[in-house]
């Protein structure tokens, strides 16, 4: 009886040591606060602010110029020809196309430097998570960021952590 006692002690024993070895350890951290957050996300903001601007002057540029053909034509089109006034409205829808065009080429280029001023700030970010994650034994970073399908994020939060990593 003593003898099963020992073993059954041994047993509980291992299994439970094998089930905390089990455990996984997890932790959270907001993505996005962290990206906003950093400095480089700033300048990244300005700049495509900057851009943005310049592509919204032209294409105003543009507007005030085909508005304005539009009404130097309206009040010429009573003592112009038929063709001439065809040959007017064929260049006025010709600017719109121009400008639409502009527009979409804007937002593409927009797009396109977005995505090339974000890569390497979310690199960072992502880097500087795995580091502190490791540095302090994590298992599993959850992204705690609203949407991303964490319901409960009351364990170890790295944003501090991560923010410090990375000098801000």
């Amino acid at each position: 009886m003593k003898h099963l006692k020992t073993l059954l002690f041994a047993a509980v024993l291992i299994v439970g040591t094998s089930f905390m070895n089990a455990q996984s350890k997890v932790a959270h951290i907001n993505t996005q606060d962290l990206v906003e957050a950093m400095p480089a996300m700033q300048s990244a903001k300005a700049e495509l602010e900057k851009l943005a601007k310049t592509y919204e002057t032209d294409i105003q540029t543009m507007a005030t110029e085909l508005q304005n053909k539009v009404k130097q034509y309206d009040a010429e089109a009573s003592s112009k020809t038929q063709e001439e006034n065809t040959k007017r409205m064929q260049e006025v829808q010709g600017m719109e196309t121009s400008i639409r065009q502009y527009q979409a080429q804007a937002q593409q280029d927009l797009a396109k430097k977005e995505a090339e001023l974000l890569e390497p700030i979310l690199k960072q970010a992502k880097d500087a998570v795995v580091k502190v994650a490791k540095a302090q034994g994590f298992q599993y970073v959850l992204d705690s960021t609203a949407g991303q399908g964490v319901i409960l994020a009351d364990g170890k939060d790295l944003l501090a952590d991560v923010k410090t990593e990375l000098g801000f």
